[in-house]
């Protein structure tokens, strides 16, 4: 040991090392206090009960960023965390009191004073302890400022993160903090901010035991705001005084994994830093970190088939040290590099330069904890889950296609489903790209640190994901308000595999169903129940209850449907429009199960709709779906369709219920049946065309909403025809009665010969034999 400089560092108290927390130039100043100074005891700022946890660092499979995690027994919502990267002074202390031999103890407030502290001005966690020593007053950006810097960040790079970490006198940087810590907090105070008083009092309670037990080879660790506080005298009953009396909450603490971009303030998260890839670079580059750090922008750029050579490095490095040099900066920083990065390898554009700050300035890195760690049996039972089904987290984001025909697929689709029924939603469903089968599910994967939250919190539910997703849903059943969350539960259910959670939801189910008299509510909950009966298909699942509870329900709609769409302003019936459409596919998809005793629903659901369609009662937006159902199904001629729609739209109907009644007809990718059918057109285009003008303008909005959603091809072949007019003549010598090409009632057999020889090419056959020829035809 030095004893020199120990002497030197404890002229005037305790061995002190004031930090910036997630500080690569801190961690390095750090490592060389303890190696020059020895202590024989380091005390760090974090929760006193975590000490059991400390041994865990070593284990090998520890892995930061990580994080302590500290949760309330009785409400484990209520949580705070202490997040640690490889970059982190307390990780780097951590690590080398343990490699060393040297007691380490936590010396903050403890956690179960922390997670019964109502404050609301703070956040829950904190790296910096929790609320990140919350201050009104920000110490960096005053300091900053004070040196001429407008930018917090690129002045402690400047000052700590390009310097060297002192080698003559390793306190040296401690102190520096030390001063401008003391000068800030005698012109600011800790403006009022009571949990940082009580804090300090705390930590030098601890410190004076540790100097009782040690003497004076003792470090501290904290975050240089505190140090000035530590090294006041204060008398022991001051400080025990504003710690009697604490709230008190039983808390439980663990090691969980944690990510750089929780670490990123762009997260969310209060106490982090902008840079987390860039600081961890900065950490672990033995030299030239700018030349190294521009090849892995290089390697990511070239990886998304971006055309980067070795050239563009050694020409960004130059620029970087040159703009270094024009900024009087001692070596190039982040903003160096990025602009360096934007000349020259991304040709001035901020769309490749957004994909190096995602996966390299902020990056995606999710550390790990050793099953050793402490965890709820559910946390643990999830841990077997994922190993079974190779389905191991990751922070970046990603898709999962699965074919619930395998094993394995099937298996993370009931996994996943059940998480998120218990409130974890690692995934979330998304649209599948590969087909529209139900056997294809598509999610979007992600794990946050803030899920580990999630599963301590659904543990009072069970021991495994499966318990405790039944209990869960048998909770939310008997708890659910409306008819339509029991339904969506029941689907859920399905999803999620739990048999025995279904008898006590359908029991829910059929009993609200049976007292609820609302139609609106009945049309609702029948879509998501009819849905659930293709389940039963593909995961094997006993929908014959479900079945009948929902033929039942359709039954009662059909009944109460017509006098329901009676007297309803525009907005109720554009939303009954919508449940009309539900019901109509819930009502095919239940004749498909073919449930005993309802084999006729289609048909008493057609004679619904040509009551809805007949009423004069019942809204234009409503009579139009209906016509426009029965003509799809075959149900109504084109004949009958087109006398409906000229009564609609004759002279004596208001303008406004004549365009309700369009848009209920044509609305919803009707434009083809408008593009294909002369007569329909004619009739929209003459009433159009005959609208007064007063009442033009009324009757605008809908007729846009309406035609707005056709695709960009229907509405030009529209506008064409309208232009052309039904009496216009084409140039084709066969066109039909209305003179449009392309459009009339037979083939247009002058219009298919033209392509027949590009046809005959592809197929590689000859034009005049039909036969094969040439390559082509040697290879089909």
């Amino acid at each position: 040991m030095n004893d020199s400089w120990w002497d030197k560092a404890h002229d005037s108290g305790p061995l002190l090392l004031g930090v910036r927390h997630h500080g690569p130039g801190s961690a390095r100043a750090v490592l060389a206090a303890l190696e020059a100074a020895r202590p024989q005891l380091v005390l760090i700022e974090g929760p006193p009960e975590a000490d059991a946890l400390i041994p865990l660092a070593a284990d090998p499979g520890m892995r930061p960023p990580v994080a302590l995690l500290a949760h309330a027994v009785d409400e484990p919502g209520r949580s705070a965390f202490w997040p640690m990267a490889e970059f982190s002074p307390e990780w780097v202390v951590i690590r080398w009191a343990l490699d060393q031999g040297v007691a380490a103890r936590f010396i903050d407030l403890p956690a179960t004073h922390t997670l019964a502290w109502e404050d609301p001005d703070a956040e829950s966690g904190g790296g910096d302890g929790p609320a990140a020593d919350q201050m009104r007053v920000d110490p960096l950006a005053v300091l900053a400022e004070t040196a001429g810097y407008d930018d917090p960040e690129r002045w402690w790079e400047d000052v700590v993160e390009h310097r060297g970490v002192g080698q003559r006198d390793a306190y040296a940087p401690f102190t520096a903090l030390e001063e401008a810590m003391t000068a800030l907090r005698e012109e600011y105070g800790v403006d009022g901010r009571r949990r940082d008083l009580v804090r300090e009092a705390h930590m030098r309670l601890h410190l004076r035991a540790a100097r009782r037990e040690f003497g004076e080879a003792v470090a501290v660790v904290c975050g240089a705001w505190h140090v000035p506080a530590l090294r006041r005298p204060a008398a022991v009953t001051a400080d025990r005084a504003l710690l009697k009396g604490l709230p008190k909450a039983r808390a439980e603490l663990t090691w969980v994994p944690w990510t750089h971009r929780r670490l990123a303030r762009a997260s969310g998260y209060g106490a982090g830093i902008d840079a987390p890839g860039w600081y961890g670079h900065l950490f672990r580059a033995p030299d030239r970190p700018v030349e190294r750090w521009l090849t892995k922008v290089a390697g990511l750029l070239r990886a998304e088939d971006r055309m980067v050579s070795s050239a563009h490095v050694i020409e960004a490095v130059r620029l970087a040290e040159t703009l270094a040099a024009m900024r009087g900066r001692p070596l190039p920083g982040l903003s160096e590099t990025t602009d360096a990065v934007r000349a020259v390898m991304c040709e001035g554009s901020d769309v490749p330069l957004a994909l190096v700050r995602d996966r390299l300035v902020v990056g995606d890195a999710l550390g790990e904890v050793p099953e050793a760690a402490p965890a709820v049996p559910l946390q643990r039972d999830l841990a077997r889950e994922q190993r079974r089904l190779r389905l191991k987290p990751e922070a970046l984001e990603r898709e999962l296609e699965l074919d619930l025909r395998k094993e394995t697929d099937a298996g993370r689709s009931t996994l996943l489903h059940r998480l998120r029924l218990l409130g974890v939603g690692w995934g979330e469903p998304a649209r599948s790209r590969g087909g529209t089968g139900t056997f294809r599910e598509t999610w979007r994967l992600r794990w946050e640190p803030e899920l580990s939250v999630r599963v301590a919190e659904a543990g009072v539910w069970g021991t495994t994901v499966s318990a405790a997703a039944t209990a869960r849903a048998e909770g939310d059943a008997v708890a659910a308000r409306g008819l339509a969350e029991v339904t969506a539960l029941a689907e859920r259910c399905l999803l999620a595999a739990l048999p025995d959670a279904l008898p006590l939801v359908m029991r829910v189910l059929a009993d609200r169903a049976a007292l609820d008299a609302d139609v609106g509510h009945l049309a609702e909950a029948l879509p998501a129940l009819v849905r659930s009966l293709r389940y039963g298909d593909v995961r094997g699942t006993d929908t014959g209850a479900l079945a009948e509870v929902a033929a039942g329900l359709a039954e009662r709609v059909f009944v109460g449907l017509p006098p329901a769409c009676a007297a309803l302003d525009a907005d109720a019936a554009e939303e009954m429009r919508g449940r009309v459409d539900a019901v109509h596919g819930a009502v095919g998809l239940l004749a498909e199960a073919a449930v005993p005793g309802h084999g006729d629903l289609p048909r008493r659901w057609r004679a619904v709709l040509r009551t809805l369609s007949a009423r004069d009662t019942v809204p234009g937006v409503i009579r139009g779906r209906a016509v426009r159902i029965l003509l799809d199904e075959g149900e109504l001629g084109q004949e009958a369709a087109a006398r409906l729609m000229g009564l609609v739209l004759s002279r004596g109907t208001p303008p406004a219920d004549a365009a309700a009644w369009i848009e209920g007809f044509v609305g919803g990718g009707g434009g083809m049946l408008l593009v294909h059918d002369e007569r329909l057109l004619g009739l929209v285009d003459a009433w159009l065309t005959g609208v007064p003008a007063e009442a033009f303008t009324d009757v605008l909005p809908l007729l846009r909403r309406t035609f707005s959603a056709y695709e960009a091809g229907v509405r030009r072949t529209l506008g064409e025809l309208v232009r052309r007019g039904p009496g216009g003549r084409g140039p084709a010598a066969d066109t039909a009665a209305s003179g449009i090409p392309g459009f009339g009632p037979d083939p247009d057999t002058g219009r298919a010969d033209a392509v027949l020889p590009v046809v005959w090419s592809l197929l590689g056959l000859d034009e005049t034999t039909g036969e094969a020829g040439g390559l082509v035809g040697v290879g089909t």
